[in-house]
């Protein structure tokens, strides 16, 4: 194996299980695939700037025994288990952890086909000297990861680094599997050992870049999906991971990353310890605020689904939660009347408006406007001592779109809207204003008044309600007297 002087360089050495790329030659179009596959796999580490963030990397056929992390090791005879062996044993010398960084899965083969690294399987990292294995599955693309919680600092630094990769970029789900060997008396299932960390979850809670230590301490391995920056991750390898797990490696080669407050001057010392104190405080106010934005969007998400998506109970809620946020006072119709009437009673300074809420997954039909004018004429014969005032269409239509890609207004035929006698409001336009909390528009709108108190519709926020005629049915029965 070829030398290299001993003494300190202020760089640290890693092993990775490949050829220098800088010694490597395209292949002919024409080689085997060995060797195509061998020049992609040394490719993959071309631009990563060793000597910038203080790594002298160790290739295959370089010694290994006092490198102080290993990137892609490989458990094959003549492709890296050599080297991968003196890694391990140099770290159980110096008693130190063996820190591993292991990709999960080819972003080359949307099937997890033949990794040329590891030349096993893909989707799949296996441990050495250890039981068990960490199976991966290749989500859908747009994926939505996010941070596991209670994580240190080096572990959050590294999943805060992965999870801005490109939106593109794939991920694997994971999750340790046991290890079958075959046996003269058949098939041996041996339980998995050790650890496994989530960094970054799914939206399942499926860790898609995690921590796995070994149960006796001796190997950390970070598992990480394929395709990211090595520049990146090597960086934090060298300001992280090795001053959490392995300081004494930073110390040997007197790295310019290591930190040894015995040594540090005062000054170092304030301003390591204020950096330090941001990074608490800051990591504080990020808890705080991302607890606050959760709570916000639980209770959002029930009125903004409902008013965009909804239909039947959820929608008619939803409804029901902003009216009573305008200042109405609101009674659900349905639980008390059945559906012989509408769906909601509306009260405000004097006030009673029905209200009919609807949804359509497409254009809303004209025959949704006599359901009300209906609830309106049979209203007195179910409370002759309460009698409304006025009424109010509400319509989630064309809820298969989105929400902007819908129509302002409900109903278009303009004969057919300057008929109508109440207001027709679009859940959308009631969803802008409660978004904005404009409750005068709300209460205007349902009231069929300008905000000036006077007969009109709202004068700010979203669209104009439909149904001008509003004063034709205040009707004391339905004979259509006024």
């Amino acid at each position: 194996m070829a030398g290299h002087l001993s003494g300190p360089n202020g760089l640290v050495p890693v092993h990775i299980a490949v050829h220098d790329p800088s010694e490597m030659e395209e292949p002919d179009p024409q080689a085997a695939d060995y060797a195509r596959q061998r020049f992609a796999a040394s490719a993959r580490y071309a631009g990563i700037r060793w000597s910038e963030h203080g790594v002298e990397p160790r290739w295959l056929d370089q010694d290994t025994s006092t490198c102080a992390a290993a990137i892609n090791p490989s458990h094959f005879s003549g492709r890296g288990a050599d080297e991968f062996d003196r890694f391990l044993s140099g770290a159980a010398s110096r008693r130190e952890p063996a820190l591993i960084i292991a990709t999960m899965g080819n972003v080359d083969d949307d099937n997890d086909g033949v990794r040329s690294v590891f030349g096993r399987p893909g989707g799949r990292v296996d441990f050495r000297h250890f039981t068990g294995s960490i199976a991966g599955k290749r989500l859908l693309a747009g994926a939505e990861v996010s941070l596991a919680p209670d994580l240190d600092a080096a572990d959050r630094d590294l999943g805060l680094r992965l999870r801005n990769r490109p939106a593109n970029a794939p991920w694997w789900a994971m999750a340790v599997q046991p290890t079958a060997m075959e046996g003269p008396r058949g098939t041996t299932v041996h339980t998995p050992e050790g650890e496994l960390v989530p960094i970054l979850v799914d939206s399942l809670g499926e860790p898609v870049v995690a921590r796995w230590t070994s149960g006796d301490g001796q190997q950390i391995w970070y598992v990480i999906p394929d395709g990211v920056d090595w520049n990146t991750v090597v960086d934090w390898l060298v300001q992280r991971a090795l001053p959490e797990n392995v300081p004494a490696a930073l110390r040997r080669v007197r790295s310019r990353h290591s930190v040894d407050p015995d040594l540090e001057t005062p000054a170092e010392k304030q301003a390591r310890g204020a950096l330090e104190e941001m990074e608490r405080r800051y990591r504080e106010e990020e808890t705080r605020l991302q607890a606050d934005l959760e709570q916000a969007r639980q209770e959002a998400e029930p009125v903004r689904s409902g008013l965009l998506y909804g239909s039947g109970a959820e929608l008619v809620d939803a409804v029901a939660v902003v009216l009573r946020a305008a200042g109405f006072t609101v009674t659900d119709l349905d639980a008390e009347l059945g559906t012989q009437s509408a769906d909601l009673l509306a009260e405000l300074d004097g006030s009673a408006c029905l209200v009919e809420v609807k949804a359509a997954s497409g254009a809303a039909g004209e025959k949704l406007v006599s359901y009300l004018q209906r609830h309106l004429e049979t209203w007195p014969q179910l409370r002759p001592g309460q009698p409304v005032t006025c009424a109010a269409l509400i319509v989630n239509h064309q809820h298969r779109l989105y929400p902007a890609e819908r129509p302002a207004e409900v109903y278009q035929r303009k004969g057919f809207v300057d008929a109508i006698p109440f207001p027709v409001l679009a859940t959308t336009t009631l969803f802008a204003w409660w978004c904005a909390q404009d409750w005068p528009a709300v209460r205007a709108a349902v009231l069929g008044r300008s905000q000036s108190g006077e007969p009109g519709s709202p004068s700010t926020g979203g669209s104009e309600p439909q149904g001008r005629r509003r004063r034709r049915w205040f009707l004391s029965g339905g004979d259509g007297t006024t």
